[in-house]
C-alpha cells in the first residue's frame, strides 16, 4: 500500500493531466487544426490556423524576370565550380 502522501502527490498529477488534455481539447475544438509540438514538459502549441469566413486570400506568388533568372544561375554555376575545384585539388 502507498503512503498517504504518495496517494496525494499521484491524486494531483492526475489532475494536472486532465486539466491540460482539457486545454488542448479546448484549443482544437476552437481552432480547426492546430499544429503542436510534443516537449519535456507536455504540448507546445506552434500555430493555429484560425477560421476564415468567406473566401480565402489566394497568396500572390514572386515572379522573377528572365535576366534576374540567368544571374542567379550564372551565380550558383560560379559555386559549384568553386566547389569543384577545391575538390580537386
Amino acid at each position: 500500500m502507498l503512503a498517504p502522501m504518495a496517494d496525494q502527490t499521484i491524486l494531483s498529477l492526475i489532475d494536472a493531466e486532465i486539466a491540460r488534455l482539457k486545454q488542448v481539447r479546448a484549443l482544437l475544438a476552437n481552432t480547426g487544426k492546430v499544429t503542436a509540438k510534443l516537449t519535456a514538459r507536455g504540448l507546445k502549441k506552434i500555430a493555429a490556423e484560425p477560421k476564415v469566413k468567406g473566401k480565402a486570400k489566394a497568396k500572390k506568388t514572386r515572379v522573377l524576370s528572365p535576366e534576374a533568372r540567368n544571374r542567379i544561375a550564372d551565380a550558383q554555376r560560379k559555386r559549384w565550380a568553386a566547389q569543384k575545384g577545391k575538390k580537386e585539388a
